[in-house]
């Protein structure tokens, strides 16, 4: 498929096989609600995570990055930043603008990758693998420089590494698990027609 302009608006708009991403110009008031229901989840797995030896899993990247697959680049950044800038702000606010900086960036890139064009769902998956690999890689190299700066110690931010890839790889496989094989992004392709 190639790109469409936006009938009466001469506006250029991205285009996946699933259709055009137009929840946002078509239907405003549910982007603004399934962008702040996602927020608000983002804020809510930012408050615990799950023990590991050394440190913590957490779970907002999950829903970072099924955002950054379901919705456009702006609604992705709203989620992945400010999400995780006032989860941290709540609960630990010692990295909440590393967050806002470094999450907000991973959940636009990843977005702005899966909605280029597609031919068809299996283009989109291969889209959305490289997109995640990006994210993460966005993610762990963010938050390493990120604790380096706020914690002023380099060995801490080392030692905190293994986490955070861990963070990001379980992260990518729980959105790509609901997205692809939960079938959310074909229930979120309907709700846009």
């Amino acid at each position: 498929m190639s790109n469409n302009y936006y009938p009466n608006k001469g506006v250029k708009i991205m285009q996946t096989s699933y259709g055009i991403v137009k929840l946002k110009e078509n239907k405003k008031v549910l982007w603004i609600t399934i962008t702040g229901l996602f927020m608000a989840i983002n804020i809510g797995l930012s408050s615990f995570g799950i023990p590991v030896p050394g440190g913590h899993l957490y779970l907002c990247d999950a829903i970072i990055c099924t955002a950054a697959l379901l919705l456009d680049p702006f609604a992705a950044l709203l989620v992945g930043g400010i999400g995780s800038f006032l989860g941290d702000m709540i609960f630990y606010p010692a990295p909440m603008f590393v967050s806002l900086i470094v999450h907000g960036l991973q959940a636009f890139v990843i977005s702005y990758i899966v909605h280029t064009k597609a031919a068809d769902k299996d283009e989109f998956l291969k889209k959305s693998l490289i997109a995640l690999i990006i994210g993460s890689i966005i993610m762990v190299i963010g938050y390493t420089l990120g604790k380096t700066f706020v914690y002023s110690t380099f060995q801490y931010a080392m030692l905190k590494l293994p986490y955070e890839i861990a963070q990001a790889l379980l992260g990518s496989i729980i959105a790509l698990l609901v997205c692809f094989k939960g079938n959310l992004l074909d229930f979120f392709r309907k709700l846009e027609r």
